[in-house]
C-alpha cells in the first residue's frame, strides 16, 4: 500500500541520509534550574531546593526530541511522525495541517508517518478524543521550533538578525527577498537542541491553513475502491489464515479432527495450540471451507453460565461490587419535591462494517504485524508476551481498518495473524474475522444500570444531586498477553489482567457521571463490576454515553416537573459560559421556542453535555417523527453546536459530530446485543439491528464555535451523549411516555403508548 509496509524499513534508515536535519539532545540541565545553596548554610543536612522544570506541552512531555516529531531532508521534503492512529477521524489531514502551518511548508509537500513501534513516537492508545490534544500540540510546537532553527540557521548564512527573516513556503526568506531552501539549510550540522516549554507559536490572525476547511487525504481510497484498509492488503506470497472460534464463551475443545481439513484444496497447514484453532491456506475462499471443515470436527465442552438477558439490570445490580465516589459535594438542603429515575442499557457492539482483519509475516526473526488496532505500542507487547519473544523482535504497523471507535476485534485477529505466522516459513499471513466471529467475539461495551435522586425548591430548581451507577471500567484493552483473545485459549493459557476500581479525572465506566451543571449538594456513586457476565472492553466515549444520556433525559423530566421549558432549565444551572454559548447556539440554530408544541407525532428534543467535562462542549438539539401503528422513530432533523477549542479543520470537526450523532441515534434505538444462557445470539445485522443510511436524518446541520488562540478540545466523542440524549427526549416530547431502558425500540415504544 505505502513505503511503511515494508517490514525492512526502519526508524534509522528513515532518518538517514546526507543533509537531513535529525535533532537529538538531552533534557537534563536545559529546562531544570541548578539546585541554591543559601549563602552561609553549608550544612550537609541541607537539601537543595530544585525547581521542577516546567512540562513540556501535549506527547513532547513524554517524546521530547523533535527528531521523533519533525524531520526535514536535505531535498527540503518534510516528514510529520504521530503515534496517533487515523481512525476514520480525519486526524491525518488535521495534524498535516498543524504542522504545515507552523512549518510555513505547502500541506501538499508534507507526507505523515502514523504509528508504528519501529517509526514512530510511542503515543499509547489513540482513544478519549486526545488526538489532538496531545499529538495536535506536540506536532504545533515541534514544528515551531524547528521552523525558528532554520530561521536561526539562515540568519548566520546572511549574516543578518533573525528578526528580519520569515519563512514561507518551504524556505527562509531574507529582506532583499533572497530565500534558502529549507533542505539547503540542513546540509550543515546542526547544534543539538532541546525541546523548549514554550515555542513561537503563529498568531491565529496570520494563519493560513489552520483553521481551513480542507478535503481528507484518506477519503479518495475509500471511495474508489483503492487500497485504503488492512482489509485491502495482498502481499507478495500471502496465505490466508482463518480461527475456529469456541461455540461460547469459555467452552473448552475436547474433540478434534484436522484428517478432512488437511486433505482440501490449498490448504497448506492446521494449527492447533490448546483450544486454539487455525488453518493457513493459498486462497481466502480455501482457508474460509477448511475452516467450516474443521468446526465440523471440533467436539466442545460447554457451560450454561450467562444471566437471563431479561433480569440483566438486576444481575448486575446484584453482583459484587465495589464502591467508589466519584463526587462527594453533599450539602445541608431543603427540597420541596423529590424525583427520582432509573436507567439500563444492554451490551452493544462496536458494529464494525469490515470484520476485523491483520497480516502478520515472520522475517529475520522479527514478527511484523499490519494491524488496524488503536496501539501498536501496547499491541506490540502483548503479541510479544503471547509468543514468549522479546519486544523489539515484534513490530506493530497501523493501517486503517474498515471499523469502528475502541476496543473491537482489531488486537485480537493481530494476534491471530501473529500466531499463524510462526508456522508460515517467512510468507505473509492475512487473517480476516467473519461477521459471525465479529458480532460473537469482539469485547463488547458493557450493559449498564443508572439510578438518579434530585430535590427540587419551591421554584423547581435543583438543590440535591445524587447518581449511582453499575459498571466496570469499561476498557481491558492490551495490556498483556491476557487482553487478547486467542491467548486465553491457549495450551498454557494467559489470564486477563486483574482490574482495578481506579477514579480519574476523565473517568472511564464513570465518564461523565458528574453534571456539569451548579447544584448546591451533589454525591455521585460508582458502583463499580469487577467481572461482567460477557467480555467487555472499549467503546465510544466508554461511559459518557449512558451517564449523559441518564442526566440529561432526567433534566428534562426536571424541567417538566418544573414547568419550565429544557433549554430555560439547563441554562438556568450552567454557569460554564462556554456551556452557555453552545447552549444558547443550538438551540437559535434549531429554532428552538420555549415550550413550543411540536406537530402531531412529533417531538423535539435537547441535551448538552461537556465530554469528559474536559473536553468539547456540544448541545444537539433533534426532531423525530414517530409512528404510533409500528413504533418506528424517523430522525427529521438536528442542529448540533460545539465548541473544541482550536479549530485545525472545520470540516473535520462537523464530520465528526455528525457521524457521533449518528452512532449515538442508533444505539439509541437499535442496539442490544442477545445471548441465551450459553451463547451470543446476535451474531448477524438481522439480530444486531444498526441504523441504515435510509434513516438517516434529513437535515444535520453542526455549527462550530470558534476559538482562536484557545488549545485543542478534540471533538471525537463530544457528541454521543448528547446526540443520544436528544433522541430521547424528543421520542418522549412525540409520545408523551418517558422509556428508561434502551434501546427505545418499536416493541418498548409500541407498549408505552399502547398501540
Amino acid at each position: 500500500m505505502n513505503a511503511i509496509l515494508n517490514p525492512g524499513v526502519t526508524r534509522r534508515s528513515v532518518l538517514a541520509g546526507t543533509g537531513a536535519l535529525v535533532l537529538s539532545f538531552s533534557m537534563r540541565g536545559a529546562l531544570a534550574q541548578e539546585a541554591q545553596v543559601k549563602p552561609g548554610d553549608e550544612s550537609s543536612n541541607f537539601q537543595p531546593q530544585v525547581e521542577a522544570a516546567p512540562e513540556l506541552p501535549g506527547s513532547l512531555a513524554k517524546t521530547p526530541k523533535l527528531d521523533a516529531w519533525i524531520r526535514v531532508a536535505a531535498d527540503g521534503k518534510v516528514t510529520v511522525f504521530t503515534g496517533k492512529a487515523e481512525l476514520g477521524q480525519g486526524i491525518k489531514t488535521a495534524l498535516m495541517q498543524v504542522a504545515a502551518e507552523e512549518l510555513e511548508v505547502p500541506f501538499e509537500t508534507l507526507t505523515l508517518v502514523t504509528p508504528d513501534t519501529g517509526l514512530t513516537p510511542n503515543e499509547g492508545y489513540t482513544a478519549g478524543s486526545h488526538s489532538m490534544q496531545d499529538s495536535g500540540t506536540a506536532i504545533r510546537n515541534a514544528a515551531a521550533q524547528v521552523r525558528e532553527i532554520l530561521i536561526g540557521q539562515a540568519a548566520q548564512r546572511l549574516g543578518v538578525p533573525a528578526e528580519q527573516l520569515h519563512a514561507e513556503k518551504g524556505a527562509v526568506v531574507g529582506p532583499d527577498g533572497k530565500r534558502i531552501g529549507y533542505g539547503a539549510l540542513v546540509a550543515d550540522d546542526l547544534l543539538n537542541v532541546d525541546a523548549q516549554p514554550t515555542s513561537k507559536l503563529k498568531s491565529p490572525d496570520s494563519f493560513t491553513e489552520m483553521g481551513t476547511p480542507r478535503q481528507r487525504v484518506d477519503i479518495p481510497g475509500k471511495v474508489t475502491g483503492g487500497q485504503a484498509y488492512v482489509q485491502d492488503m495482498r502481499l507478495d506470497g500471502m496465505l490466508h489464515g482463518r480461527v475456529v472460534r469456541p461455540p461460547s464463551p469459555g467452552a473448552k475443545l475436547v474433540k478434534f479432527d484436522d484428517a478432512a481439513a488437511k486433505a482440501m484444496p490449498g490448504v497448506v497447514q492446521v494449527v492447533r495450540n490448546g483450544s486454539f484453532i487455525g488453518v493457513l491456506a493459498e486462497k481466502e475462499w480455501q482457508a474460509i471451507k477448511a475452516m467450516r471443515v474443521l468446526s465440523l470436527g471440533a467436539g466442545w465442552e460447554e457451560h450454561a453460565s450467562l444471566p437471563d438477558i431479561a433480569k440483566l439490570p438486576e444481575v448486575l445490580k446484584g453482583m459484587t461490587t465495589k464502591d467508589g465516589i466519584v463526587k462527594d459535594a453533599q450539602k445541608p438542603v431543603q427540597g420541596v419535591r423529590s424525583v427520582e429515575a432509573s436507567y439500563t442499557r444492554p451490551y452493544q457492539v462496536h458494529g464494525s462494517i469490515g470484520p476485523s482483519c491483520a497480516v502478520a509475516q515472520v522475517k529475520d526473526g522479527v514478527t511484523t504485524v499490519w494491524t488496524h488496532t488503536q496501539g501498536v505500542f501496547p499491541d506490540q507487547g502483548a503479541i510479544a508476551e503471547m509468543l514468549g519473544q522479546p519486544v523489539e523482535k515484534v513490530r506493530c504497523i497501523h493501517v486503517e481498518g474498515s471499523g469502528c471507535y475502541g476496543h473491537n476485534g482489531a488486537d485480537d485477529s493481530a494476534a491471530d495473524a501473529a500466531l499463524l505466522a510462526q508456522v508460515a516459513a517467512g510468507r505473509p499471513v492475512r487473517v480476516q474475522w467473519m461477521r459471525e466471529q465479529e458480532h460473537a467475539w469482539e469485547p463488547f461495551s458493557p450493559g449498564m444500570v443508572t439510578k438518579v435522586h434530585a430535590q427540587l425548591d419551591a421554584s423547581g430548581n435543583i438543590v440535591d444531586w445524587n447518581y449511582e451507577l453499575w459498571s466496570n471500567n469499561h476498557s481491558t484493552r492490551p495490556g498483556s498477553a491476557g487482553a487478547l483473545l486467542p491467548a486465553q485459549y491457549l495450551e498454557k493459557p494467559f489470564q486477563p489482567d486483574e482490574q482495578e476500581l481506579k477514579i480519574s479525572p476523565e473517568g472511564n465506566g464513570d465518564r461523565n457521571s458528574v453534571p456539569l451543571y451548579a447544584f448546591p449538594s451533589q454525591h455521585v456513586v460508582w458502583h463499580w463490576i469487577k467481572d461482567m457476565p460477557l467480555r467487555a472492553s472499549a467503546l465510544r466515549g466508554l461511559g459518557a454515553y449512558m451517564n449523559v444520556f441518564t442526566i440529561e433525559t432526567f433534566m428534562d423530566q426536571l424541567a417538566l416537573e418544573a414547568g419550565a421549558d429544557p433549554v430555560e432549565y439547563r441554562l438556568r444551572h450552567l454557569q460554564d459560559e462556554r456551556a452557555r454559548a453552545v447552549v444558547s447556539l443550538a438551540a437559535e440554530k434549531f429554532g428552538w421556542q420555549a415550550n413550543q408544541k411540536a406537530p402531531r407525532d412529533h417531538g423535539y428534543g435537547f441535551a448538552f453535555a461537556r465530554y469528559k467535562n474536559l473536553a468539547a462542549y456540544c448541545a444537539v438539539a433533534m426532531e423525530v417523527e414517530v409512528e404510533r401503528d409500528t413504533g418506528r422513530v424517523r430522525l427529521i432533523r438536528g442542529a448540533a453546536a460545539v465548541d473544541t477549542g482550536e479549530i485545525a479543520n472545520p470540516d473535520g470537526v462537523r464530520n465528526q459530530v455528525e457521524g457521533g450523532i449518528i452512532q449515538a441515534a442508533s444505539w439509541a434505538l437499535y442496539e442490544g446485543v442477545t445471548f441465551n444462557d450459553t451463547r451470543v445470539t446476535s451474531v448477524d445485522w438481522s439480530t444486531y439491528p444498526i441504523l441504515r443510511f435510509d434513516a438517516l436524518p434529513g437535515q444535520l446541520d453542526v455549527h462550530l464555535i470558534p476559538r482562536p488562540g484557545t488549545k485543542f478540545l478534540g471533538a471525537g466523542e463530544c457528541g454521543q451523549g448528547p446526540g443520544g440524549a436528544a433522541v430521547g427526549n424528543a421520542v418522549f416530547n412525540a409520545i408523551g411516555a418517558r422509556l428508561y431502558d434502551l434501546p427505545l425500540s418499536r416493541e418498548r415504544i409500541k407498549a408505552a403508548i399502547g398501540a
